[in-house]
């Protein structure tokens, strides 16, 4: 991105050195005279150093810094915030791109050209947003308002998942941001985005979203449960997308890592039996996912074991077979050792009654 501005706006190539007056003068006595020592070249130099630091005496001050020095250093100040500036008055652009009002009669070929230039500014905003001032500024901007209101649930598909992928852009690691989001309701419309939209592009990037909200934010997973978040998951784990079913698969099996207390919520919607119905399923990649988010389901769960245990499953005979079927190949490690992990707490671990006590 730093590449995108003027010339003018780059950083110095290079720190000028220090002056004469900073560094050591010629002779070895003399750089010993001022406490300035060569940097060390090795492991063994650096330990001498720390070792020897404590009991050298303090280094006077430092010289004053040379003309050449401070010039450089406020080109390097002078750029950085003009490249912030050209950076946000992009933004800005975009911005007016995308407050546009539609065109309400234009021919395909006018439709079609707007469409890319709308689709261009979410692209270049996904791009600056990957910097977080900068995703800061854009909300300032009133930017997510837009995105939210006019572009999450409406127009080409094209519009719709870029402006899902601008949203969990803006929203990773940002707990003010995700507060913004939540509070414009985008949550609800990302979890119908993933359950309804024809489009795989587009459940795809909401589950993104979608993930971006919940992770490591409570408010954001209080809403999930509140709009049956979870029931909502298992769907997209159902469908014939591969990607959408990894990732909702991967999504579940964090939240039941980081938020154990949600097994019985899960347990009570009968999540083991759908799980177990998806391990049936012909056997693919995505099946090491489901049986990781099951594993994360029953351990320390009794509740979880003792439904994993019911006959009508079938899950012990299950395990046991996909493990023959694994055992040959090493690209399915990770499947294998989840139905170890599985027929040991479930299969090999002591009656309920014990469990409960």
């Amino acid at each position: 991105m730093a590449d995108q501005g003027s010339g003018g706006s780059r950083l110095p190539l290079a720190l000028p050195p220090a002056s004469q007056g900073c560094s050591s003068g010629g002779s070895g006595s003399s750089a010993a005279g001022t406490g300035n020592h060569p940097p060390p070249r090795s492991l063994q130099g650096l330990l001498q150093m720390a070792i020897t630091a404590g009991s050298e005496e303090p280094d006077p001050p430092p010289e004053p810094m040379s003309e050449e020095r401070r010039q450089w250093l406020q080109e390097a100040m002078s750029a950085a915030c003009r490249g912030q500036r050209e950076e946000v008055e992009q933004m800005k652009n975009c911005l007016r791109v995308l407050s546009q009002p539609m065109p309400p009669s234009a021919g395909e070929a006018e439709l079609a050209t707007d469409q890319q230039e709308r689709e261009g500014a979410l692209e270049l905003l996904a791009d600056l947003c990957e910097n977080m001032d900068n995703a800061a500024d854009f909300c300032q901007l009133s930017g997510m308002h837009l995105l939210v209101g006019r572009y999450l649930e409406a127009g080409p598909a094209g519009l719709r998942w870029r402006a899902a992928q601008l949203i969990g852009t803006c929203s990773q690691n940002m707990a003010a941001i995700q507060e913004q989001v939540l509070g414009l309701g985008a949550l609800r419309k990302l979890l119908r985005l993933l359950d309804r939209d024809p489009c795989d592009s587009v459940r795809v990037k909401a589950l993104f979203a979608i993930s971006c909200l919940v992770r490591e934010q409570e408010a954001g997973l209080l809403q999930f449960l509140r709009l049956d978040g979870f029931s909502v998951l298992m769907r997209a784990m159902q469908q014939h997308v591969q990607k959408l079913k990894v990732k909702s698969a991967f999504l579940l099996q964090n939240l039941l890592v980081g938020h154990p207390e949600h097994k019985g919520t899960l347990c009570s919607m009968g999540m083991v039996q759908q799980l177990v119905a998806l391990i049936r399923t012909e056997h693919s990649p995505f099946h090491e996912h489901v049986l990781g988010a099951l594993c994360s389901l029953v351990t320390d769960f009794p509740q979880g074991v003792r439904e994993c245990r019911e006959p009508e499953l079938g899950l012990e005979e299950l395990l046991r077979h996909r493990c023959q079927l694994l055992q040959q190949h090493e690209e399915y490690q990770e499947e294998l050792e989840f139905c170890e992990k599985l027929l040991q707490t479930c299969f090999s671990s002591p009656t309920d009654d014990s469990m409960d006590r």
